[in-house]
């Protein structure tokens, strides 16, 4: 799957109404036949910065992301709420889904 992390630092006074601002291009990409996933979170320590973890079933899937309508409408809309270029890490990883973390293992509760 190809992974992705990328930090959206938000013109403060936009922060607030982030999700709302990006919803219709978190619906329609949450849509794509080749979406694992696309999740946003916001920092607790800034306000300001929202992390979105997306992932796409292999490089087919991410170069059609990438060349959607509603990419390209992202890439004139969103911006103009920003403070500064997104930042990403951008990877490869031979999985097509979470991997549990051992270490925090939690012991079957039914």
């Amino acid at each position: 799957m190809i992974f992705i992390a990328a930090k959206f630092r938000v013109l403060p006074e936009h922060a607030d109404r982030w999700p709302e601002i990006t919803a219709e291009f978190t619906e329609a990409t949450r849509a794509e036949p080749g979406c694992l996933w696309f999740d946003w979170s916001r920092s607790i320590d800034d306000p300001t910065e929202y992390v979105l973890v997306e992932a796409f079933r292999d490089d087919q899937a991410g170069a059609a992301h990438v060349g959607s309508a509603h990419f390209r409408q992202a890439q004139q809309t969103l911006p103009p709420h920003l403070a500064e270029t997104p930042r990403i890490v951008n990877t490869t990883v031979p999985q097509d889904d979470w991997s549990e973390l051992g270490e925090m293992a939690v012991p079957s509760r039914g």
